[in-house]
């Protein structure tokens, strides 16, 4: 079968026509028995999982390193206990939940994240003493465990201008890669919504973020826990992790949660793990086993009925208004010392289960072909970018009050400028005025763009989700949205250009008007690139736009405008070369006074003429053949800005625990 067009692959009409054709027969999993009708067993085994915490014993390195880290991470440093497990053990079977609880700072979220491939690496080491493995095969990467685990995290971060459809729909085109036809795909991704119980809301925008962007309100929280649920499952991963999956909800919402996380797991016979705080009586009863923590070690592990046993060993008789997860938490350090009693039998039996078969990535390629190497992880590079700039475009589509106010800023503020230098005359003030003209119209360009940094903000935090599960490459999503932004800069150039240089009377020929058009809309794309690099750079909103006013401010005075070039000191005399304003300027400068103009009179005395258009370029100390060269400069620009923004990407994607 043909693949179809990744727009044909989000058209709704095009996916109930085919999914009508062919209705899944198990009405209980739909997504899954129709692709799968007889899916394995897995088993989770974890022996002995110990992770030290990176706060002590580092002294003022450690202080430094974690100053540095906020920088270089997507997410803030683990607070209370987190970071330090003591000897866990345990295991998770298909078709059951197992919850991890405990207080805070027991150590439930690093857990998770070291499962999820999302820890430094050491914890999953190849060691006797301390393994992680499925079905009796160790894993010893966490390459590896990130392709076998689906990890959702406390946070939805989906793009809030997609539809419940289109985010499953991408998730999918990435996840399953060639796998599948597009139509397969959408045949999937609409059983999977009605097995999510998502089909009523199927063409609702995602939302939330507070409303960021202009971002609508969208689906309910509970909704959209289960969009990020189907995120994380459309490639029907072995083990499904969640992180506290029913924060923010309300009982009723969290309770359909656990209810559906219960179908999934026996549908699918995955192993399901999550962490949650203080479950009620009724959410105990969607739960098969927990594991309890206190201080990173584990106080209980076993069914609810074996923790009251135990509180009962320990002379606890469990109040009416209590169930017994609630006096447990309350005496978790007496469990722990009676579990380091009698649970030393369980790690023993978890180990010998294991059978210490360790497979690392490197060996498994002769291995029933289950290592998939890293060229053939990724769909191709052309699939990508063209996933990645229909969704990029979609989004900004969206973003409709974005592009509008960006458009109606260029119309206003070209006529603005064109009327305040309306037809400036060729005299000696007129030089002056059209620098002023050029230097002004260069400073509002370079800052028009900051608008877009909050919505990148946020969509640094879904492309740090997506990268971490090597959905697709960072180096695509630079490149696409590149590809769908550059034209819209475009429009909004020649919006800007086309009122300010007639007016101005700037040189009336079409070859300089497109010349000073190229000149335009090469500076808003410098603009867009260095926004799309602080924007990977910062932290948050307001360190980003404090990062972005001075970076144009310190371009802006070593241009050359306010301080000749001749003057500036010695040890700043780099930053005249590297500032983002000299090369603009000089070439609208160029545009204007080059050419056949550069023998036109601009000053005379006496009816001589003492200054040419060449006299002012050279007076400067600006070549006139040197037009190109600061073209092809800011297309380095702004290409530079795009690669320095793909290394922070990575650096980031690298460390993130998202």
């Amino acid at each position: 079968m043909e693949d179809l067009s990744l727009s044909s692959e989000l058209d709704p009409a095009l996916l109930s026509t085919s999914t009508s054709s062919s209705s899944p027969p198990d009405s209980a999993s739909p997504s899954f028995s129709f692709y799968h009708p007889s899916p394995p067993n897995y088993t989770l085994a974890v022996s002995n999982l110990s992770c030290r915490d990176p706060r002590r014993g580092s002294g003022g390195a450690g202080l430094l390193s974690s100053l540095l880290g906020s920088f270089s991470t997507s997410s803030p440093p683990a607070t209370g206990g987190a970071g330090l497990l003591n000897n866990v053990s345990f295991t998770a079977s298909s078709s059951q939940i197992l919850a991890v609880v405990g207080p805070s700072g027991a150590g439930k979220s690093t857990l998770l994240r070291i499962l999820s491939g999302r820890g430094t690496g050491g914890e999953i080491a190849a060691r006797p003493h301390a393994v992680v493995s499925v079905n009796g095969r160790a894993v010893t990467s966490r390459a590896r465990l990130r392709r076998m685990c689906g990890f959702v995290t406390q946070d939805d971060n989906l793009l809030p201008l997609l539809t419940v459809r289109e985010t499953i729909l991408f998730a999918a085109r990435f996840r399953l890669r060639s796998a599948v036809t597009a139509r397969e795909r959408g045949e999937r991704v609409e059983a999977l919504m009605q097995e999510l119980r998502l089909s009523e809301v199927a063409d609702s925008y995602v939302g939330g973020c507070g409303g960021a962007g202009g971002a609508p309100r969208g689906v309910s929280g509970g909704e959209r826990k289960r969009v990020s649920i189907a995120v994380d499952i459309v490639h029907d991963p072995p083990v499904l992790l969640l992180d506290e999956p029913t924060s923010g909800l309300d009982s009723r919402s969290a309770m359909d949660v656990l209810s559906l996380l219960r179908d999934v797991a026996r549908a699918r016979r995955q192993v399901v793990v999550l962490s949650i705080h203080q479950p009620s009586y009724r959410m105990l009863a969607y739960i098969s086993s927990m594991l309890l923590l206190s201080r990173g070690a584990v106080a209980h592990f076993g069914t609810l009925k074996s923790l009251e046993h135990s509180l009962s060993r320990l002379g606890h008789e469990i109040p009416m208004q209590l169930n017994p997860l609630e006096l447990a938490m309350e005496v978790t350090e007496q469990l722990e010392a009676d579990h380091a009693r009698f649970g030393a039998a369980l790690a023993t039996t978890i180990h010998q289960h294991q059978h210490n078969k360790v497979i690392d990535d490197e060996d498994e390629s002769s291995g029933a072909g289950e290592h998939e190497h890293e060229h053939g992880y990724y769909c191709s590079r052309a699939v990508e970018v063209g996933a990645l700039a229909v969704r990029c475009w979609r989004t900004m589509h969206r973003t409709r009050e974005l592009f509008a106010a960006r458009a109606a800023q260029a119309v206003i503020a070209g006529l603005g400028l064109g009327s305040v230098y309306f037809r400036i005359r060729p005299d000696p003030e007129g030089v002056a005025l059209r620098l002023g003209l050029f230097a002004f119209s260069l400073s509002f360009l370079l800052s028009s763009t900051v608008e877009a940094l909050p919505i990148l903000l946020h969509e640094r935090r879904v492309l740090m989700r997506e990268a971490s599960r090597r959905a697709y490459r960072l180096s695509s999503y630079v490149v696409a949205n590149a590809l769908v932004f550059a034209p819209c800069l475009l429009a909004v150039s020649l919006l800007f250009s086309a009122p300010v240089y007639f007016l101005a009377g700037l040189r009336a020929t079409t070859q300089a008007f497109a010349c000073f058009a190229l000149a335009v809309w090469l500076i808003v794309l410098m603009a867009s690139s260095l926004v799309l690099f602080l924007s990977a750079v910062s932290p948050d909103f307001v360190l980003g736009n404090s990062l972005i006013c001075m970076s144009l401010g310190v371009f802006f005075l070593f241009s050359g405008y306010f301080i000749p070039r001749e003057s500036i000191p010695r040890y700043w005399a780099f930053m005249y070369y590297v500032s983002m304003y000299r090369y603009p300027l000089d070439l609208l400068l160029i545009n204007e006074y080059g050419g056949s103009s550069s023998g036109r009179c601009v000053a005379w005395a006496g009816g001589v003429c003492l200054r040419k258009g060449g006299d002012v370029l050279r007076g400067r100390g600006i070549d006139e053949g040197m037009r190109w060269v600061n073209v092809g400069v800011m297309l380095g620009f702004f290409v530079l800005y795009r690669v320095m923004c793909w290394a922070v990407l990575v650096r980031r994607a690298a460390k993130t625990t998202l």
